[in-house]
């Protein structure tokens, strides 16, 4: 077996400054636990902070110090979106910590997603464990990706988007890997162990503390000399048994792979659900985008941890309290507003939603501010992303159009965003109708290549650029003239006869092809008979037998 660890030591730090947008402005940062300084950036360790520190003292070292109390639910949900980024890699992930470490009364959920409450948070949700996120088995899965380097690279680039630090080390074992990404400060390299031979003299390094017994006990083993597995190697086990307790000689047995480790491995939900807190109220589009962006790769992860792609999403403002609450004013302002947001074609494209949901923000007039985002999912369609084109393709070309389409009408509306469609009508004022763009026809449009090549030289019939109003023109010797010059007859004539069966004046028309002096070609028509057509489009009757100006090809 084969298994990666993947560790992150600030992820309780960095869900939260996610949140801070332009009010973090290079300012240090520390998450507060108990009135004592937990985790702390690098900004905040210049200025002489340390974990552990009284609150008053860190003030008094950065009095612009920006701080929170940690939040175990917040951590949780940016750990859930960890777990969906290595579910698209691997179905065998379970937590980095073992279930033997989690605290008494908290049962460890075999369901992922559903952590809904602070009792099914993941095991050791302190804003500094020992251990903080995954591990999971691949070696099953190597070849499909190419190997481990490959694998590995690929699963870094995933896990950039969630904007966490890393580390990442692979073993035979779970345990060894786990404590190797967590002891390594390497972000880079990392430990890699392929076999329990090399395995062995990696974990004889390993600090005490970040077994969970020895967290217990880490005070007593220091007054011993004790601080690495090595240390206890040379010592009797039974005596280890009985001053320690079993339980961390079995940690070690794991870690070395002289002792099954079992698992409980983690499953993925149906629907999506993800829910942050802003730090401050957000009463304007950018800082709802913003917001935004932390739930949307979210998003992405769990998409592809169930190989699909987003059919379409729901974003959910939650507004301040007060402004609810306030009978003066504001009194109707609701709970929530909610956004929903579905692109023409399902996709697994960051900057495609992104853009679509920046457009559908911009139209969207805010009730009040918002204090808390959530985003939700349960349209998916199953498959893989498209695969990149060398060339370009007609199916590559339709999509973009479509894309071009669904964000008009994001931004202007669906109802301002109109397309020409035929009607079964010849005459050329009645043949076509506009109506709401759809860009699910863009795509599903299929065109014959060869034929449309093949008429790429013919002349056609009818321009597609008409006259509101056909413009009636003079004629000499019963040639018609266009800005006093006489035009060319090049094809024609086309004869029409329509409209007997509708209350309308039939249409009695023979359409010619005509070339003015400068080139441009007209699409001109004379009536037939005099007084025998009458355009009803809202303009003044047609009457004689002279020339009129209908339309201008390209």
């Amino acid at each position: 077996m084969l298994w990666i660890a993947l560790h992150l030591p600030a992820l309780a730090l960095e869900s939260w400054a996610a949140t801070l947008g332009d009010a973090r402005a290079g300012r240090p940062l520390a998450l507060l636990q108990d009135h004592a300084v937990a985790l702390i950036d690098a900004a905040a360790a210049a200025r002489g902070l340390k974990p552990g520190m009284k609150r008053a003292t860190a003030l008094a070292l950065a009095p612009d110090l920006l701080w929170a109390q940690a939040d175990p639910r917040r951590d949780a949900q940016a750990l859930r979106a960890v777990v969906h980024a290595a579910l698209a890699f691997s179905p065998s992930v379970a937590w980095a910590t073992p279930a033997e470490w989690r605290p008494p009364g908290r049962p460890l959920p075999s369901h992922l997603d559903s952590a809904d409450s602070a009792d099914d948070l993941p095991p050791n949700p302190a804003p500094s464990p020992a251990l903080v996120g995954v591990r999971l088995e691949v070696q099953s899965c190597l070849r499909y990706f190419g190997g481990l380097r490959r694998l590995l690279q690929r699963l870094r680039d995933d896990l950039a988007l969630l904007g966490h630090q890393v580390r990442i080390a692979s073993a035979p074992t779970a345990l060894g890997a786990a404590l190797l990404a967590a002891w390594r400060s390497d972000l880079a390299i990392g430990a890699h162990s392929h076999d329990l031979t090399a395995l062995q003299p990696l974990l004889a390094a390993v600090p005490l503390h970040l077994l969970g017994p020895g967290q217990q006990h880490w005070q007593a083993l220091q007054g011993m000399g004790l601080s690495t597995l090595a240390d206890l190697h040379g010592l009797p086990r039974s005596g280890l048994a009985r001053r320690f307790g079993p339980e961390l000689l079995d940690d070690i047995d794991r870690a070395c792979g002289s002792s099954p480790d079992a698992q409980r491995w983690l499953s993925l939900a149906p629907r999506f659900d993800s829910r942050i807190e802003l730090f401050t109220r957000a009463d304007s589009h950018a800082q709802i985008l913003a917001g935004a962006d932390i739930l949307l790769p979210r998003l992405l992860a769990w998409a592809r941890a169930r190989q699909t792609r987003v059919a379409a999403f729901e974003l959910v403002m939650h507004h301040e309290p007060r402004h609810r609450h306030n009978h003066s004013q504001d009194s109707d302002t609701p709970a929530h507003t909610s956004l929903h947001v579905a692109p023409a074609q399902a996709s697994a494209e960051l900057a495609h939603l992104r853009s679509l949901l920046a457009e559908r923000l911009g139209r969207l007039p805010l009730a009040a501010p918002a204090l808390e985002l959530s985003l939700h999912c349960d349209a998916t369609q199953a498959g893989g992303a498209p695969n990149g084109e060398l060339f370009i393709s007609q199916a590559s070309q339709r999509e973009g159009l479509a894309r071009l389409v669904e964000r008009l009408q994001a931004r202007l509306g669906r109802e301002h965003v109109l397309r020409l469609s035929a009607v079964a009508d010849h005459r050329p004022e009645r043949a076509t109708r506009w109506q709401p763009a759809d860009p699910a026809d863009v795509l599903t449009r299929t065109g014959d290549a060869g034929s449309q090549s093949d008429q790429a030289h013919t002349l056609p019939s009818q321009p597609l650029w008409l006259l509101p109003q056909p413009q009636a023109l003079h004629e000499r010797h019963q040639r018609p003239l266009l800005d006093g010059r006489p035009l060319q007859l090049l094809a024609g004539p086309e004869r029409m006869e329509t409209g007997w069966w509708d209350a309308s004046t039939p249409a009695l028309r023979d359409y010619f092809i005509a070339q003015a002096a400068s080139g441009a070609l007209v699409w001109v028509y004379r009536h037939r008979l005099p007084g025998a057509d009458v355009d009803d489009s809202g303009g003044s009757a047609e009457t004689g037998s002279g020339w009129y100006l209908q339309g201008l090809f390209a």
